[in-house]
Parts: structure tokens; sequence; C-alpha cells
């Protein structure tokens, strides 16, 4: 099995990000006057100590040590929405700006969901809808039967053989019907941000802000980089999205997405081809689960040592926004890559829960 390890060439990146946040087994979600939210615009953010909550703390030298080994730049660990630990390092600080990679496209997720709840979209409607027709190189009658939903399960059966990233339409070919088969395929994933501009007739990057990102209080910018589109934020961003999704959708008693249906379904198993996906995100405790860049289907869970409730955003690099309702926990690492070279899920997420798992219990 061979995986691709993505790596950024800038001579220069300016990123011109404003900070607004700075200094400072039940699988239900909390209720909201459990969780603590850092205001929006400000360098307040609430702590909580490893002693104050109990956990082993001679655990806690062991896990920064392998965090600092593993080339990781920025780790948070949130209980309730206080920050119990943020920790950086490899020169990064708290106001770097680091790419998500494929964790972001848990926000893609978030934002079709909105647009749907907005009218503004259908996700069990054809995405020649919004795309027009042509975006591949299909004929018209294969080409209307990818809907939506399809783009956010991995199930639109175009061929990847072609090019997992080139979203031109002759690199967007017939393999299968959709439904059919799953196959981690990025470009018919980043043709959803297309999907949203066409149901917009607007930018969605404009609708992003205004939309999601002001109302948690993130910084952050969306970057094109050859055919794909990274989100590039501190960890206090990704952080803030966690935490947001760790009470469904809800930010300090303001809805953000106010669909239960559709946060309930993006969180859960999509369709019974691997069903450790949902709607771009990866779910932990299924009894199988399919990996970026193969065909196999492995028994058991997705990441071993990890809660059964965890709901991931994972990309390359071993970039990991984990949200684990049972534990109350969003846990955020973001750097290089560990050292297993994977896309998305990858052995590093188990040797990192070992050591949050020591921490913890």
């Amino acid at each position: 099995m061979k995986y691709v390890r993505i790596t950024l060439i800038f001579i220069s990146i300016i990123l011109a990000f404003s900070c607004s946040s700075d200094d400072s087994t039940n699988t239900d979600y909390l209720t909201e006057d459990e969780l603590y939210f850092p205001p929006i615009n400000s360098d307040i953010w609430e702590t909580m100590s490893i002693e104050d909550l109990g956990w082993n703390i001679d655990a806690f030298p062991t896990l920064l040590e392998f965090l600092e080994n593993s080339d990781t730049k920025s780790f948070i660990i949130l209980y309730n929405g206080k920050i119990v630990n943020e920790s950086y390092f490899n020169s990064t600080t708290r106001t770097s700006n680091n790419p998500w990679f494929s964790a972001g496209k848990t926000l893609t997720a978030f934002m079709i969901g909105l647009a749907q709840e907005n009218g503004l979209l259908n996700i069990n409607e054809s995405s020649s809808n919004y795309l027009g027709n042509g975006w591949s190189s299909l004929a018209i009658e294969q080409e209307n039967m990818i809907t939506v939903k399809n783009h956010i399960t991995m199930t639109t059966g175009l061929d990847y053989t072609s090019g997992l990233y080139c979203t031109d339409s002759d690199c967007l070919t017939f393999l299968e019907d959709p439904n059919a088969f799953w196959y981690y395929h990025n470009a018919p994933y980043t043709l959803t941000q297309s999907i949203m501009s066409g149901a917009l007739n607007s930018d969605f990057d404009s609708y992003f802000n205004s939309e999601l990102k002001n109302k948690i209080g993130m910084q952050g910018s969306w970057v094109q980089v050859g055919y794909n589109k990274f989100y590039f934020s501190n960890a206090r961003s990704m952080a803030r999205f966690g935490l947001l999704c760790l009470n469904e959708g809800t930010w300090d008693g303001e809805p953000v997405l106010g669909d239960t249906s559709y946060f309930s379904e993006m969180t859960n198993t999509s369709q019974n081809l691997n069903l450790a996906y949902g709607y771009l995100w990866w779910l932990n405790g299924k009894s199988s689960y399919m990996l970026p860049g193969s065909t196999n289907v492995f028994t058991g869970k997705l990441i071993p040592n990890a809660p059964d409730d965890l709901i991931a955003g994972l990309g390359a690099n071993d970039q990991k926004l984990y949200v684990v309702p049972s534990k109350k926990l969003v846990i955020i690492r973001m750097g290089n890559d560990g050292g297993e070279g994977q896309l998305g899920p990858s052995g590093y997420d188990n040797l990192l829960w070992e050591k949050l798992d020591n921490l913890i219990n």
C-alpha cells in the first residue's frame, strides 16, 4: 500500500491573518451549560490543569517528548472547552499558521450543511445542478447521476487512476456507477467548493468567512496550492472549530449549523462501503474501515487506542483534529509528518492515542 506525502514548496507565502484568539462510554453530546466558549475577538481563553482533572501527570512528560520528537509544531488539549495544555515546538508559536490539509475537509462538510440549511442546495441533487454540464468527461446521463452527497462521501465512481487531484474535465472519467465503491479521491472533494459557489452564485470564501469563521472567532485563510485548496490557520482556530463540533454546531448558545439531523449524518457512517467515513469526517469505533490509497477493507477500529466515539478531521503530514464527546475532549495536533508517511489516518494516530490514554485514564 502506498500513500502520498504532500509537501508544499513555497518560496514565499504571505498570510495576512488577523489573530482573534491569543494567550491566556456515553456518546451523547454535552449540554450547553457544561461547556466553556472563549470570547470572540479576545485574547482570553480559560484554562484548567491536569491536576484539576485528576489525570496521570506522570504520563505528561512522555507525551510531550513524543510530540517534539515526531516533528509536531502545535498541540492543544481542550476539556469542556478550557485549555488543559497548549504546547508549541520546533520554532512554532501561538500565532503561527499551519495547513490543515485534508483535516480541512471537515470545514467544507460543515459549510455544505449550512448551505443546505439555508435552502441554497440539496445534497441529494445532482452536482451538475451547481457545476453545470460538462464538468467531467462522462456522458451527460452518467454525470447527472452523481450527487453532492457522492462528492462528500467519496462515492462518485470517478476513476481515481486518472489523477487524485486533477479537477480538469479530462481527468474526471467513468469507472463505476455512483455508490458502487468507496475511494479516497481528492478531486471530487475539491469540486465541492465549486458546487457551493455555484449554489451561492458567489464565492465560497466569503460565505465561509461570514457564516462560520467570524461567528466563532477563527482566523486563517484558504490558499490555492495547485488543484488543491487548503486552509491555513493557527492551532487555536482549529480548536475553536473542534469545540463547535463538540457542541453539535452551536457556539455559546447561538446555532451556527442549526440542522442537527445533518450534523448527525455528517458524523456517522454515510454509506455501507467504508463504515469509518461520514461526510468528510473519519469515525472511530466501527467494525471495519478503509484507508486512503487502498481498495481494501480492514477489520477492526480505525484507531484502536482511541475512544470509540471519536470523530476526526485527518490530514496529510499528520494534521489531527480529534473530537471525543464521551471524554469532553478536543485535541489538536499540527506539524510535519510524524513518521508514518500516510494521508489521513496513520499509525501515528494510534501511537499518539497510546500516550493520551496513559495521561487521561
